[in-house]
Protein backbone atom coordinates (compact mmCIF):
# COMPACT_ATOMS: atom_id res chain seq x y z
CA UNK A 1 0.00 0.00 0.00
CA UNK A 2 1.58 3.49 -1.04
CA UNK A 3 1.74 6.77 1.18
CA UNK A 4 -1.07 7.86 -0.24
CA UNK A 5 -3.36 5.09 0.25
CA UNK A 6 -2.17 5.18 3.78
CA UNK A 7 -2.42 8.73 4.73
CA UNK A 8 -5.82 8.65 2.76
CA UNK A 9 -7.17 10.25 -0.62
CA UNK A 10 -4.26 11.21 -3.65
CA UNK A 11 -2.90 13.88 -4.62
CA UNK A 12 -5.95 14.02 -7.47
CA UNK A 13 -8.73 12.84 -5.39
CA UNK A 14 -7.96 15.99 -2.86
CA UNK A 15 -7.64 18.21 -5.58
CA UNK A 16 -10.62 17.51 -6.93
CA UNK A 17 -12.61 17.65 -3.16
CA UNK A 18 -11.14 21.24 -3.17
CA UNK A 19 -12.08 22.36 -6.55
CA UNK A 20 -15.44 20.80 -5.50
CA UNK A 21 -16.10 22.55 -2.54
CA UNK A 22 -14.80 25.83 -4.18
CA UNK A 23 -17.45 25.66 -6.86
CA UNK A 24 -19.97 24.81 -3.95
CA UNK A 25 -18.41 28.09 -2.08
CA UNK A 26 -18.60 29.91 -5.35
CA UNK A 27 -22.07 29.10 -5.52
CA UNK A 28 -23.19 30.14 -1.93
CA UNK A 29 -21.22 33.46 -2.63
CA UNK A 30 -23.33 34.27 -5.66
CA UNK A 31 -26.49 33.08 -4.02
CA UNK A 32 -25.76 35.24 -1.25
CA UNK A 33 -25.24 38.23 -3.03
CA UNK A 34 -28.26 37.50 -5.16
CA UNK A 35 -30.80 37.83 -1.59
CA UNK A 36 -28.55 40.36 -0.78
CA UNK A 37 -29.37 42.14 -3.65
CA UNK A 38 -33.21 41.43 -3.90
CA UNK A 39 -33.66 42.05 -0.49
CA UNK A 40 -31.76 45.74 -0.60
CA UNK A 41 -33.68 46.68 -3.30
CA UNK A 42 -37.06 45.21 -1.03
CA UNK A 43 -36.11 47.44 1.46
CA UNK A 44 -35.26 50.61 -0.59
CA UNK A 45 -38.53 50.29 -2.47
CA UNK A 46 -40.20 49.53 1.44
CA UNK A 47 -38.47 53.03 3.10
CA UNK A 48 -39.56 54.81 -0.57
CA UNK A 49 -43.51 53.84 0.06
CA UNK A 50 -43.42 54.68 3.64
CA UNK A 51 -41.69 57.95 2.81
CA UNK A 52 -44.50 58.48 0.37
CA UNK A 53 -47.24 57.62 2.44
CA UNK A 54 -46.09 59.47 5.25
CA UNK A 55 -45.27 62.97 3.38
CA UNK A 56 -49.17 62.50 2.42
CA UNK A 57 -50.25 62.10 5.96
CA UNK A 58 -51.37 66.03 6.88
CA UNK A 59 -50.42 65.22 10.75
CA UNK A 60 -46.86 65.21 9.63
CA UNK A 61 -47.09 68.05 6.96
CA UNK A 62 -48.44 69.88 10.43
CA UNK A 63 -45.28 69.05 12.77
CA UNK A 64 -42.90 70.15 9.65
CA UNK A 65 -44.41 73.37 9.22
CA UNK A 66 -44.13 74.05 12.52
CA UNK A 67 -40.98 73.60 12.39
CA UNK A 68 -39.79 75.44 9.82
CA UNK A 69 -41.97 78.33 10.78
CA UNK A 70 -40.00 79.93 12.86
CA UNK A 71 -36.70 79.29 11.34
CA UNK A 72 -38.31 80.94 8.09
CA UNK A 73 -39.61 84.00 9.84
CA UNK A 74 -36.19 84.09 11.53
CA UNK A 75 -34.50 84.04 8.48
CA UNK A 76 -36.96 86.67 6.91
CA UNK A 77 -36.29 88.88 9.68
CA UNK A 78 -32.45 88.62 9.59
CA UNK A 79 -32.38 88.52 5.58
CA UNK A 80 -29.62 91.59 5.56
CA UNK A 81 -25.89 91.20 4.29
CA UNK A 82 -24.51 92.17 7.13
CA UNK A 83 -26.20 88.69 8.20
CA UNK A 84 -24.84 86.51 5.78
CA UNK A 85 -21.46 88.61 6.59
CA UNK A 86 -21.31 86.90 10.34
CA UNK A 87 -22.87 83.77 9.27
CA UNK A 88 -20.14 83.29 6.71
CA UNK A 89 -17.53 84.62 8.82
CA UNK A 90 -18.61 82.04 12.02
CA UNK A 91 -18.62 79.45 9.46
CA UNK A 92 -14.87 79.98 7.92
CA UNK A 93 -13.69 80.02 11.72
CA UNK A 94 -15.28 77.05 12.12
CA UNK A 95 -13.51 75.43 9.81
CA UNK A 96 -10.23 76.44 9.86
CA UNK A 97 -10.36 75.70 13.74
CA UNK A 98 -11.47 71.92 13.87
CA UNK A 99 -9.21 71.45 10.63
CA UNK A 100 -6.49 73.05 12.53
CA UNK A 101 -7.49 71.00 15.40
CA UNK A 102 -7.69 67.88 13.30
CA UNK A 103 -4.29 68.30 10.85
CA UNK A 104 -2.60 70.02 13.96
CA UNK A 105 -3.16 68.96 17.97
CA UNK A 106 -4.07 65.45 16.96
CA UNK A 107 -0.97 65.36 15.31
CA UNK A 108 1.12 66.69 18.33
CA UNK A 109 -1.03 64.34 20.81
CA UNK A 110 -0.40 61.42 18.10
CA UNK A 111 3.06 61.78 18.55
CA UNK A 112 3.03 61.64 22.60
CA UNK A 113 0.82 58.79 22.56
CA UNK A 114 -2.35 61.03 23.92
CA UNK A 115 -4.77 60.77 20.96
CA UNK A 116 -8.27 60.81 22.94
CA UNK A 117 -11.17 58.93 19.73
CA UNK A 118 -13.99 60.86 21.63
CA UNK A 119 -11.90 64.26 21.23
CA UNK A 120 -11.22 62.91 17.45
CA UNK A 121 -15.12 62.32 16.57
CA UNK A 122 -16.03 65.55 18.22
CA UNK A 123 -13.51 67.59 16.29
CA UNK A 124 -14.46 65.99 13.18
CA UNK A 125 -18.46 66.67 13.79
CA UNK A 126 -17.50 70.17 14.58
CA UNK A 127 -15.71 70.37 11.25
CA UNK A 128 -18.82 68.71 9.26
CA UNK A 129 -20.98 70.78 10.44
CA UNK A 130 -18.78 74.01 9.67
CA UNK A 131 -18.69 72.65 6.21
CA UNK A 132 -22.33 71.84 5.96
CA UNK A 133 -22.96 75.67 7.49
CA UNK A 134 -20.88 76.85 5.27
CA UNK A 135 -22.03 76.20 2.14
CA UNK A 136 -25.36 76.57 3.23
CA UNK A 137 -24.89 80.08 4.20
CA UNK A 138 -23.01 80.65 1.08
CA UNK A 139 -25.97 79.38 -0.26
CA UNK A 140 -28.86 81.24 1.18
CA UNK A 141 -26.58 84.65 0.82
CA UNK A 142 -26.34 83.78 -2.88
CA UNK A 143 -29.93 83.41 -3.44
CA UNK A 144 -31.10 86.11 -0.57
CA UNK A 145 -28.71 89.06 -0.26
CA UNK A 146 -26.22 90.95 -1.87
CA UNK A 147 -23.75 89.30 -0.03
CA UNK A 148 -21.71 87.09 -2.53
CA UNK A 149 -21.97 90.12 -5.31
CA UNK A 150 -19.60 91.92 -3.07
CA UNK A 151 -16.19 90.92 -3.41
CA UNK A 152 -15.00 93.26 -0.34
CA UNK A 153 -17.88 91.62 2.29
CA UNK A 154 -16.55 88.05 0.98
CA UNK A 155 -13.26 89.09 1.71
CA UNK A 156 -13.39 90.84 4.87
CA UNK A 157 -15.16 88.16 6.08
CA UNK A 158 -13.20 84.96 4.76
CA UNK A 159 -9.97 86.73 7.13
CA UNK A 160 -12.36 87.61 10.06
CA UNK A 161 -13.14 84.25 10.19
CA UNK A 162 -9.88 82.79 9.03
CA UNK A 163 -7.89 84.77 12.21
CA UNK A 164 -11.06 83.70 14.60
CA UNK A 165 -10.47 79.93 13.58
CA UNK A 166 -6.76 80.27 14.55
CA UNK A 167 -7.77 81.76 17.56
CA UNK A 168 -9.73 78.99 18.45
CA UNK A 169 -7.11 76.44 16.91
CA UNK A 170 -4.72 77.99 19.27
CA UNK A 171 -6.93 77.87 22.10
CA UNK A 172 -8.38 74.60 21.62
CA UNK A 173 -4.57 72.80 20.93
CA UNK A 174 -3.54 74.28 24.78
CA UNK A 175 -6.29 72.96 26.21
CA UNK A 176 -5.76 69.21 24.87
CA UNK A 177 -1.89 69.46 25.28
CA UNK A 178 -2.92 70.79 28.76
CA UNK A 179 -5.24 67.53 29.45
CA UNK A 180 -2.78 65.82 28.06
CA UNK A 181 0.27 66.91 30.21
CA UNK A 182 -2.49 66.47 33.74
CA UNK A 183 -3.50 63.19 32.71
CA UNK A 184 0.48 62.05 32.12
CA UNK A 185 0.87 64.03 35.59
CA UNK A 186 -1.91 61.69 37.51
CA UNK A 187 -0.34 58.82 36.07
CA UNK A 188 2.77 59.40 37.12
CA UNK A 189 2.12 60.30 40.60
Amino acid sequence: MGAAGFLGDSPAQNLTQQNAGNSVESAVMEDTQLKSDDLSGKLTEHAKDLSDTLNQDQTIQDVSAGILEPIYLLADYLSHPSFYWVGFSLMVAGVVSFAGQLLFAKFFLLLKLKLNVKEVLSDLLGLAISLVGLVLTTQAATQNSTFAQNSVSVVSATAVGVVAGLVFYWWGQSLELKAAREVQNNANA
